[in-house]
């Protein structure tokens, strides 16, 4: 089983090294002229590629896991197709929508991942109320795959436009978001939180209190969409619901953290020095998250963030590398998933020394726009960043591979 989920995971991580070039590629077309290139195309592949091919990828293969360790013999096997058909879908956007943008072939593959997502759906759905020893971590891997079907229904909704040619900005901004909210906030960290959920229940963390956290999050999850639409005219209760949700969801994750350190103990005698740095990272990021959240509650700080690309561009960033690529990084070294050699670390130094910078400079640009200044350089210190992201991710397949 081990051989198997490490088998696809060092795929996993060949494609976020992937990610990370098409990053340069997309920094240094900002900076300098690179004629050949469309950025809107080949921007359109980077996103696709970051979701299906990194982290549904990866995702895929640690639940899998999952289910191995709980008793279902044969668990990659019996996967395999689903997650060839995925990486075949992964590597399809990636090819096609830099040449083509949204036409028949990108939308095809596209299509396909979606198909693949609602298989797995059903299958993993069945295949948990069958394995023994799932405790909590169920509910948390069930609402992960649940909100990443129901995602889809922002891409349906673009797609319906599109043949309709009835084109609307605010119905356009809002099915985007419905699916970057259902991916981020639900498929991407419901996964990981099922992940941790397990640890901790493993290290004296109740499965009562974990039921608590989990309905915490779980509840107000589809209210928050509504934060990233608050520059809609929307009813007085509709937002009152948003502010609702943000008030949950920061109680679960005090609450989360107020459990974790109960049982610190417990966690740093079978957990690594680093890895524990790589948590600690990813924890401060995820409260960072929550922080930029609450503030967009704010109607007039909502539409001014949403206004201005380089802090949309930031927040992201910070959601997909700051905590779950994170999370998924110092899951694998934990587990020893991957080797935690010296070629290893030093790449996810790099990385994530990559990951800050990257993040400071979106903030400085930020707040530079929303004062309509000018940073100097901020083009080149991007690039700089993003050769950090691709440099550590080059060192560390190096590492895994070695």
């Amino acid at each position: 089983m081990n051989d198997a989920r490490k088998k696809w995971l060092q795929l996993s991580l060949f494609n976020l090294l992937l990610v990370a070039c098409i990053g340069v590629v997309l920094r240094y077309k900002i900076a300098f002229p690179l004629p050949f290139i469309d950025q809107k195309f080949l921007l359109h592949g980077h996103s696709h590629f970051a979701f299906a091919g990194w982290v549904t990828q990866a995702l895929m293969s640690l639940l899998v896991g999952h289910l191995a360790k709980g008793g279902l013999n044969n668990a990659f096997i019996k996967y395999r197709w689903i997650l060839w058909a995925n990486l075949i879908a992964a590597y399809g956007m990636l090819v096609t929508f830099p040449i083509e943008g949204y036409a028949p072939l990108s939308i095809f593959f596209s299509t396909l991942s979606i198909i693949v997502s609602y298989a797995f759906a059903v299958i993993y759905w069945k295949d948990l109320n069958r394995t023994q020893n799932q405790g909590v971590s169920r509910i948390w891997f069930q609402a992960a795959i649940f909100f990443n079907a129901i995602s889809s229904l922002g891409p349906f909704s673009l797609a319906y436009m599109l043949a309709s040619k009835h084109f609307n900005q605010s119905f356009y901004l809002g099915s985007v978001y419905f699916f970057l909210h259902f991916q981020y906030n639900g498929w991407f960290f419901f996964a990981c939180m099922g992940l941790l959920a397990n640890r901790l229940s493993q290290n004296g963390v109740s499965d009562k209190k974990l039921q608590f956290i989990f309905n915490l999050f779980f509840i107000p999850c589809i209210p928050a969409y509504l934060l990233s639409v608050l520059w809609l005219p929307l009813p007085l209760w509709v937002y009152l619901l948003a502010v609702l949700a943000v008030l949950l969801q920061l109680t679960g994750w005090v609450y989360l953290v107020n459990c974790t350190r109960a049982v610190i103990g417990n966690v740093k005698l079978c957990t690594d020095k680093f890895t524990q740095y790589i948590f600690v990272l990813c924890a401060l990021a995820f409260s960072i998250k929550l922080v930029l959240q609450s503030l967009s509650a704010i109607p007039s700080l909502s539409q001014l963030a949403f206004g201005f690309r380089p802090i949309v561009i930031g927040y992201l960033h910070l959601v997909l590398l700051g905590v779950i690529t994170l999370f998924i990084l110092g899951y694998c070294t934990g587990q020893r998933l991957i080797p935690v050699n010296k070629t290893v670390l030093t790449g996810l130094v790099i990385f994530i020394t990559g990951i800050i910078c990257n993040e400071a400079l979106l903030m400085v640009q930020g707040i530079g726009n929303m004062n309509y200044m000018a940073v100097p350089s901020i083009n080149l210190l991007l690039l700089g960043a993003a050769l950090l992201l691709f440099s550590g991710m080059v060192i560390l397949n190096y590492g895994v591979l070695a």
